[in-house]
């Protein structure tokens, strides 16, 4: 199975389902092994492409490999779900984690230097299988903004903070909510101050013609 965040939309190829030759990045979550002695599978790797890179089916990437590890178990997490996390910060690192081991148990897999990719780009999965089957069923996929905060406390201190989740409606704060619902009252009793002023002057004014 293959996570790709790449700046060309997806199209069927030869590496986990997907083309070869891609600009961005592809992390493989590879359960069979070909070539690559000294190598435990299932195994977990990223791979940079920049649209002339092929990669290198038949010794499972190992010339590709940006950074991976062994996921040995993975398959077998019987009642754990089996989740991965990618943290990414522009031009600065990449992680992923893993959770297979035991409910909200994470496991990091790698930390790379820091990569460039693409601005603009495409999320999407894909699988392949060859002579032995192995069903990945998505059932979920939930993404963050992350940025970078900076404090001044005698010098600059730059301390990776993720961000509220993407709300595009806007975050409610309650202190909002209780000035909406004091406008609303304040309108009110100028609403009722207004029509008992204007039956008061309609009421002198009937009593004004005997």
């Amino acid at each position: 199975m293959a996570i790709w965040l790449i700046e060309e939309r997806g199209r069927p190829g030869k590496v986990f389902g997907h083309t070869d030759f891609f600009h961005g990045l592809g992390i493989f979550i590879d359960t069979y092994k070909n070539q690559r002695p000294g190598t435990t599978f299932p195994y977990v790797m990223a791979m940079v492409g920049n649209g002339t890179k092929a990669y290198d089916k038949d010794h499972d990437g190992k010339d590709n490999e940006l950074a991976g590890c062994s996921a040995r178990g993975i398959r077998s997490s019987g009642t754990v779900p089996t989740k991965i996390r990618i943290t990414y910060y522009a031009e600065q690192s990449l992680r992923v984690d893993l959770q297979y081991k035991a409910v909200d148990e994470w496991t990091e897999c790698f930390e790379t230097e820091p990569i460039k990719l693409p601005q603009t780009a495409f999320l999407g999965f894909s699988a392949e299988t060859g002579e032995l089957t192995d069903n990945h069923d998505i059932i979920s996929v939930a993404s963050q903004n992350l940025h970078i905060r900076q404090r001044q406390t005698g010098g600059v201190d730059t301390e990776k903070v993720p961000s509220r989740p993407y709300n595009p409606g806007g975050t409610k704060e309650p202190g909002g909510w209780r000035w909406f619902f004091l406008k609303m009252i304040l309108f009110g009793v100028v609403v009722v101050g207004g029509y008992v002023g204007y039956t008061m002057y309609r009421a002198s004014k009937r009593g004004s013609r005997f």
